[in-house]
């Protein structure tokens, strides 16, 4: 064997020996692919490192939400309630509760537009946007005996209270309504009231 024979063999090695290297490096990226895909399980949830709370723990509807203040708490910046929920806090109620908020005429005027607001989304679906106690649900016949504000003998202490506690059928909005907002709302009824 001569230089030429061997020079010749070393060109066909080193062509083989690149060509294996590349198809190798190929093959060996193509069972990685293929290992990759084929560990995906759509059934399964994926790895998440940061979830930046995308998933909040889901509660049932008519589960006790573990989130509710202990019993006694007053929420910052409001008063405590101090009557409790009987007819004889109901009748202290009426008498003695009166309206906290601002009576000048700008600030009386946003009041009772809040409150207007309000008893839309609350307690027009039962007592009717008039106060009539016509609303959708006593309409669909979900409700009956819902009362009517003409000639009723309450005032805005007892509507506060109402609000606060409920009564027969209607449950209370203390929790949904903050301590001015009942008292807007008690402001609309009232409105409602002496327009009928």
């Amino acid at each position: 064997m001569g230089y030429v024979d061997i020079h010749i063999i070393y060109i066909f090695c080193r062509y083989t020996l690149t060509k294996f290297k590349t198809l190798s490096k190929s093959l060996m990226y193509v069972l990685l692919m293929l290992l990759a895909v084929g560990c995906r399980n759509k059934q399964q949830r994926n790895i998440e490192f940061m979830p930046d709370m995308y998933e909040s723990p889901a509660y049932k509807t008519y589960e006790v939400a573990p989130l509710s203040p202990p019993e006694h708490t007053v929420k910052r910046g409001e008063l405590p309630y101090s009557y409790p929920n009987t007819i004889e806090g109901y009748e202290q109620a009426k008498v003695q509760l009166h309206n906290p908020l601002a009576t000048d005429t700008l600030q009386q005027t946003q009041n009772l537009t809040d409150g207007k607001a309000l008893y839309g989304i609350y307690c027009a679906l039962c007592h009717g946007e008039k106060g009539d106690g016509k609303g959708i649900l006593v309409q669909r016949e979900k409700f009956f005996g819902v009362p009517n504000y003409k000639n009723r003998d309450f005032t805005e202490g007892s509507i506060y209270h109402v609000i606060y506690y409920g009564r027969n059928a209607m449950p209370a909005f203390a929790t949904q309504l903050s301590e001015k907002e009942r008292w807007q709302v008690t402001m609309y009824v009232e409105q409602l009231r002496d327009k009928r």
